[in-house]
């Protein structure tokens, strides 16, 4: 029913086109014409839409007065599917000797979304590069570009592309263009190359010094040769570049301090990061460490000291599990609790962008669902979360 609603304005339009060239159009066109008019209300009328369509476009002769016109219709034919339609219509206007400059590269563009909404990605790419080498819709064009790039995943035109489009729009890429050197990485990765993903990686932290992404990989590559000291290095540097992804680290950061002997070096780390960066997954880390350093009765008063300022269920989950180990015997209701707790847990999202709201259990450094990169983060659960 909108699309009728779309339709009422261009009827309305070339009722008074064809009064005005009454005068000008043999009496016989202009009854040809009235006729068409008059059959194509009817279809409005009677709710049939595309055949309405069909009719408006016979009428609308390729002029400087209905090009616009010609482009809305296509334009809609886009957002409702119907992209085989849509193409035809806009190249038809692209092949008028008539088209004034701008006109034409208006087309171009429009033709050139057609052809991305239909999966014909080289088309779309030569229209776009047209329009770029003639100066024309420059920043729109080198847009929908890196979109192509991206889904191709032709990383290094997505580089060049995007660097083209921050010195045009005046915009900062820095985000996207390290993402698209990390999957260059990604890529060198399966193909054994450690050494080019070591440059790549580092070409990413060059154009984004808070690249998550990047640092992680770095120590993941560092701990695979056993460089346990160059892994942490890597580690420990994240909760600088963003808080919100120490808990990504922590178990890895574990592992290379045992490796390297310095469980006291780990809870100093654990404990200057908590004075910046409240964490539960740090606080239970630390807790964990004290427990087996120190003893239960420490580990619980250390808990209990942060819960109350940080209150969390994973936390009280862990209080649980101290007061049952410290009693030697198990407590039904605290077991209950426990259970409880753990089920309540195990339900939850661990991930979430921050640009749409996506939530899910695992990190997808572009969302799966706006396509945004580097906006998912892992949750940071509180009370507040279950309420």
């Amino acid at each position: 029913m909108d699309f009728v609603w779309f339709l009422l304005p261009i009827a309305m339009w070339l009722g008074w086109q064809l009064s005005k060239r009454k005068t000008k159009r043999s009496e016989q066109k202009t009854a040809e014409c009235g006729t068409a008019y008059y059959k194509s209300i009817n279809y409005l009328l009677n709710e049939q839409p595309d055949k309405a369509i069909e009719v408006f476009i016979q009428m609308l002769e390729v002029d400087n007065e209905t090009v616009e016109t010609h482009l809305a219709l296509g334009n809609l034919f886009r957002r409702r599917g119907e992209v085989d339609r849509a193409i035809r219509l806009h190249q038809n206007l692209i092949a008028r000797p008539n088209l004034n400059e701008e006109q034409r590269t208006q087309a171009l563009l429009e033709l050139g979304q057609d052809y991305m909404k239909a999966g014909l990605f080289d088309r779309a790419e030569s229209l776009f590069l047209e329009l770029i080498d003639i100066n024309a819709h420059s920043e729109i064009a080198l847009t929908f570009l890196v979109q192509i790039y991206q889904q191709e995943k032709e990383w290094n035109k997505a580089i060049s592309i995007a660097e083209q489009l921050e010195d045009t729009s005046k915009e900062s890429m820095k985000t996207e263009i390290a993402q698209y050197y990390c999957e260059l990485a990604d890529e060198q990765v399966m193909q054994k190359q450690p050494e080019r993903v070591v440059e790549l990686l580092q070409q990413a932290l060059k154009y984004d010094p808070d690249c998550v992404r990047a640092s992680i990989t770095l120590g993941n590559l560092a701990m695979d040769g056993a460089e346990f000291k160059r892994a942490i290095e890597y580690f420990s540097v994240v909760h600088k570049q963003d808080s919100d992804f120490c808990p990504q680290v922590l178990p890895k950061l574990m592992t290379c301090h045992e490796e390297q002997g310095g469980i006291k070096a780990m809870m100093e780390y654990l404990e200057k990061i908590l004075q910046d960066h409240f964490s539960t997954s740090l606080m239970l880390m630390l807790a964990g460490l004290i427990q087996a350093e120190e003893g239960d009765e420490p580990a619980m008063a250390f808990l209990s000291s942060q819960l109350r300022i940080h209150p969390s269920v994973q936390g009280l989950e862990q209080m649980v599990a101290l007061s049952l180990s410290s009693q030697k015997s198990e407590t039904e209701t605290l077991e209950i609790l426990r259970d409880l707790m753990k089920r309540l847990l195990q339900d939850r999202p661990h991930f979430k962008c921050q640009g749409c709201g996506f939530e899910g259990k695992s990190l997808h450094w572009q969302c799966p669902r706006c396509k945004q990169w580097a906006q998912v983060k892992p949750i940071q659960v509180s009370s507040s979360y279950y309420l």
